[in-house]
């Protein structure tokens, strides 16, 4: 009877494995899904308006021209160096600083803003996200910053900034 016994006993790791696979296979496959929230919803129908992703892209435009002109003014040395005082470089530096961040917020902001709405006012009258989308978006843009220059250079800075942006939508892989 002991031997038995012993039997029993044995077998009793079987169904503990048993009961943790079973645990496993009782678990939904699928998480429930979530609805957002009333916030969420009006966050995301204030981010879809066209002109405020337009103003918000021109702004930030604005803001990363200024640091790209804080560095490349700081990095122009003035012709005289030797004949200048100290004083004399440091004023001229923050000029040219000051001038070169004004130019290069003006243009990364007006990039920005004309590139934005014509990417938001194209996706929306396709009904699509895409990569067409960006091309016809940067042929707008490249063509409305080079348009001072004649139409020849207006094709090619369509032609350039169309290329540009499918390149880095290909190297984003944002549209798959």
């Amino acid at each position: 009877m002991a031997s038995t016994s012993e039997a029993e006993s044995a077998p009793a790791p079987a169904p503990a494995a048993a009961t943790s696979s079973s645990e496993v296979a009782e678990k939904p496959a699928v998480e429930p899904l979530r609805l957002p929230s009333i916030e969420e919803v009006r966050g995301q129908d204030i981010w879809n308006n066209c002109a405020v992703r337009s103003v918000v892209s021109g702004v930030m435009g604005g803001g990363l021209g200024i640091a790209m002109g804080l560095l490349l003014g700081a990095l122009d040395n003035p012709m005289m160096q030797e004949e200048m005082t100290v004083k004399q470089q440091i004023i001229h530096s923050a000029k040219t600083m000051g001038k070169r961040s004004y130019h290069s917020a003006k243009t990364f902001a007006i990039m920005g803003l004309v590139f934005s709405a014509a990417e938001c006012v194209v996706e929306k009258a396709r009904a699509k996200h895409d990569t067409t989308n960006s091309a016809v978006a940067g042929c707008v843009t490249g063509g409305a910053l080079s348009a001072k220059g004649g139409p020849q250079a207006a094709c090619l800075g369509c032609a350039g900034f169309a290329t540009f942006s499918v390149l880095i939508e290909k190297f984003m892989d944002r549209h798959t």
